[in-house]
């Protein structure tokens, strides 16, 4: 809503994109269209609420990215400034929650695997 109406003020055509997902994970459908479109110049610029919520890591080559092709990056809402071992102990939480997550979802599947071959076993034997 903030980049919404943000983009209404400034009285020009916008398209939204909105991924769900790790900053980390750079294979988001929405974050890559983004990319593409910049690529084309189809996009004078982005808009985001914090930069992190964009990319955890490499946004200075996101940012070499945009300057190559005329894309303005305005970031609403600034972070605070914190000490470089904030900026740290937030990086490594933020890799730790991903690669926890990423076990979890590939132990979630193996565990409904069994489950489904589990049933197709019952019924067959009905």
């Amino acid at each position: 809503e903030v980049i919404q109406y943000f983009c209404e003020k400034q009285g020009q055509p916008f398209m939204i994109l909105k991924d769900i997902g790790s900053g980390i994970n750079y294979k988001r459908k929405e974050f890559l269209k983004m990319i593409e479109m910049i690529c084309q110049y189809q996009v004078s610029i982005v808009v985001v609420n914090y930069k992190d919520r964009l990319m955890r890591f490499g946004y200075e080559m996101f940012q070499k990215l945009c300057e190559i092709h005329n894309v303005e990056i305005v970031v609403l809402n600034q972070s605070e400034e914190i000490t470089d071992e904030e900026e740290m102990v937030e990086d490594v939480l933020s890799i730790i929650t991903v690669f926890s997550s990423r076990l979890y979802g590939k132990r979630s599947h193996k565990n409904q695997k069994i489950i489904n071959e589990n049933k197709k076993m019952f019924k067959e034997s009905d």
